[in-house]
This record gives structure tokens, sequence and C-alpha cells, in this order.
């Protein structure tokens, strides 16, 4: 037996029982998955990871024999995507945004969240006001694509009427469009124009909640209050907590703005948005689903008992989902 083939031995003999243990873990999380792996398992995965990345080195360095080489170069690059970041089908990465991606996210924005909250309430208080002591306010704080006999001249018959008016398939598909669209640029706006220290985000916050603070005052003036506030819910819960959740993204990202700490304003910046990304990708699944609600369900349910239920159980699946009680997240 020549030099290089003792020396090539006994390179392998010595650290063998390491690739084996290697190899032994990630064919199990191969076959199942990286959560089968008990706890000493993935402890010992990164230790054995590099210990298996300098046998290569050394392999390479000394020219040891190239069965061992190739050997430990597959091993390597199989052991590195479970060190790395465990692999998931797209089924399970879609679950886990659900499970605890998007929650997360939501509750870790809490104090932006309280924050929006209050502005869009301050904006309502204020339009309700201003409507109050003149009219013509009104049309400056609501779309006029939203107003649809819906004003201060309109009479009570008029106003009842679009309450619970069936406007046919056509006529619902088009306004349902049509709030969509209007909602989904003041959320994602209020999101995207963040980084300018938030003032925008707050500013459009102000508005929206003008706009809801101007017709609630109108359908209160003229003894609506309970039907117009039913009419709103059905889809309001889902909707308004959208465009808040929304601004509270924008909010945490003008922070980071204002105040980057150590990082640079850019750095800062780009960890908010990372931060906030799955929360906004849930918001845009939310404005769907208040879209489907204000253009049919709004509409097609008159009842105004059965539109409180609706808001009631809406508003507190989204309360429970956000912020109740969790299992403690699996090691993986």
């Amino acid at each position: 037996m020549s030099e290089l083939q003792l020396k090539s031995q006994r390179f392998r003999q010595d650290r063998e029982a390491d690739w084996r243990r290697l190899e032994a873990i990630v064919d199990k999380a191969e076959k199942k998955s990286a959560s089968a792996l008990s706890d000493t398992e993935i402890r010992a995965l990164p230790v054995l990871y590099r210990s298996t990345l300098s046998s290569l080195s050394v392999a390479r360095a000394t020219s040891l024999d190239q069965g061992v080489i190739g050997y430990l170069e597959s091993l390597s690059a199989r052991a590195y995507f479970f060190v790395y970041g465990a692999r998931s089908t797209p089924q399970e990465q879609l679950a886990a945004f659900f499970r605890h991606d998007w929650p997360q996210a939501v509750r870790g924005m809490w104090r932006e969240t309280l924050v929006a909250l209050a502005v869009t309430i301050l904006g309502a208080a204020v339009a309700w006001h201003l409507v109050g002591t003149d009219n013509d306010w009104y049309f400056a704080f609501v779309n006029a694509g939203l107003v649809q006999d819906r004003d201060p001249t309109a009479s009570y018959a008029s106003l009842r009427a679009t309450l619970y008016h069936d406007e046919g398939s056509d006529g619902l598909s088009f306004f349902a469009t049509y709030l969509f669209t209007h909602n989904a640029s003041v959320a994602i706006t209020a999101f995207a124009l963040g980084f300018a220290f938030g003032a925008p985000t707050i500013l459009l916050l102000l508005m929206n909640g003008a706009m809801l603070g101007a017709m609630l005052h109108v359908f209160y003036s003229k003894g609506l209050g309970y039907e117009f506030t039913g009419w709103l819910l059905i889809h309001g819960v889902t909707e308004l907590l959208a465009i808040i959740l929304a601004g509270a993204a924008g909010l945490r990202i003008g922070w980071a703005v204002a105040f980057p700490g150590r990082n640079s304003r850019l750095e800062a910046m780009s960890a908010a948005g990372r931060q906030t990304g799955a929360a906004m990708a849930g918001v845009v699944l939310m404005l769907l689903l208040a879209g489907l609600l204000e253009g049919f369900g709004r509409q097609l349910i008159v009842n105004d008992v059965a539109r409180y239920a609706i808001a009631a159980t809406t508003a507190l699946i989204w309360g429970l989902y956000f912020y109740g009680p969790r299992p403690t997240k699996a090691a993986a």
C-alpha cells in the first residue's frame, strides 16, 4: 500500500463516523421533513456540517482519494439546505404564512396600529364636527364616486334606499371593483409613502377617517345611524382594519427612517420593510375579501340584524387571529 493510500485510509477512518452521522440526519430530513429531527439532531447538524466542510477542504488540499472528495462534496451540498434554511414546498410556505408569519407581523406592529387607529378616529371626529357646522364640508371629504345620492341634501327616503336597494349583479360588480380599487390605493399608498417620515401616511389616514366621519354625520342626522352603521360594518370591519394595518406598516417604516439608530436610513428602512412585508401581503387579501363583502354580501343581505351579526363575526375572527393566544411554534 502506497503512502498516499495509507493517508487516505487513516483520514477516512478518523472522520467517517461524523460523515455517516451527518448523512443519516440529512437522509431523515429529506425523507420526512426538517421538523422530524430531534432537538439533539438539530443541534448536531451545523457542527457536523462545518466538520464535513473542514474535511473536504483538507481532502482537496492534499489530493486524497477522488471518491472521498466527491462524497464529501455531495454530502456538504445536501446538508447546506438544512443548515441555512429548511426546504419547504409552496404549500408549506403558504401554510406558514397564514399560521405564523402574517399574525406575527401584525402583532409586532401593535403600537403603530394603535396610532393609526387614533389618527383615523381623529379624522372622523373632525369631519363630523365640520359637516355639522357647514354641509359644504361634506363634498371636501367624500370622494365623488362614493356619493351616489348619499349627501346632506338627500331626503330620508332616498338615503334609506341606498342602504337596501338591490342594484343587480352588474351594479354590484362595478361598485365592488370601484371600492376595492379605491381602498387598495389608500392602503398601498399609506404604506408606500411611509418612508417620508410617516407624514403622508398620517395625512391619508386622516383623510380616510374624515370621509367616514362625514358620511356617518349625514346618515345619523337623518335618523338612519343604526341602519347605516350595519350597512357599513358588514364590510367595514375588514376594510378599515386593512387600511389601518397598512397605515401602521407605513408608520413603522417612517419611524425607522426618522430614528435609524446605528444603521443608515436606507438599511433601517429596508429592515422595516422586511418586517412589515407579511402584514402588507395580508392586507391585500383582506381588501379582496372586503371587496366581495362590499359588492355582494352587503347589498344582498338587507336585514340589519344579519348585517351586525356578520360584522361582529368578522371582528371576532380577526381579533382572535391576530391577537388571540397561539400555540408555541415547534422547532424546525
